[in-house]
């Protein structure tokens, strides 16, 4: 079985995430928002299918703009759950508002999304599970575990023999100071 970092190798969606994003230290609260979205939205489906969506979750949710998203009404829901270009989950679709709102607040309370993880860094995969729960909707294990790592809060996004390790490491991304 391969790697992801071997799996990816030329692919014309895995390539450009897996060398560019995957496992880089995100500190914008719209990138970390962005992440979040897509892993929720990720949830039962593979990861090919939200990187092929990727540009419509973009322009469906404001450019992740957590504000804007947050301010979405009941009309804007509709216009979500018959976009195509996304995925129509109601739930999902609930959850992505909801938790932009609550990053509202984490943001009032800490002064950014970024200060709030950081603030609880470093915690085991199953203390942040326990705390996403506590907090978000919709982050069960899986999405915060990939939520975690992909954004540098957990190690395993890249193996050691990987270039993009190498990449990673001198941006000093957060599981290293675990």
């Amino acid at each position: 079985m391969s790697t992801y970092c071997e799996a990816s190798i030329d692919h014309p969606y895995h390539g450009p995430y897996h060398d560019k994003e995957y496992g880089f230290p995100l500190t914008d609260d719209n990138q970390l928002f962005e992440r979040l979205i897509l892993e929720i939205n990720q949830a039962g489906l593979s990861w090919l299918t939200i990187l092929k969506k990727k540009d419509a979750f973009q322009k469906a949710f404001a450019n992740f703009n957590i504000a804007k998203v947050a301010g979405f009404t009941e009309k804007d829901r509709e216009r979500l759950l018959g976009d195509a270009g996304i995925i129509r989950n109601r739930l999902k679709i609930d959850a992505v508002i909801s938790n932009a709102r609550i990053i509202l607040e984490l943001q009032k309370e800490f002064g950014s999304f970024h200060a709030w993880l950081q603030h609880h860094h470093p915690l085991s995969k199953n203390d942040w599970v326990a705390l996403f729960k506590k907090t978000f909707r919709f982050t069960g294990g899986e999405i915060t575990g990939e939520f975690l790592m992909s954004t540098g809060y957990l190690p395993g996004a890249h193996h050691v023999g990987c270039p993009v390790y190498k990449k990673i490491e001198k941006l000093n991304p957060p599981w290293l100071d675990a």
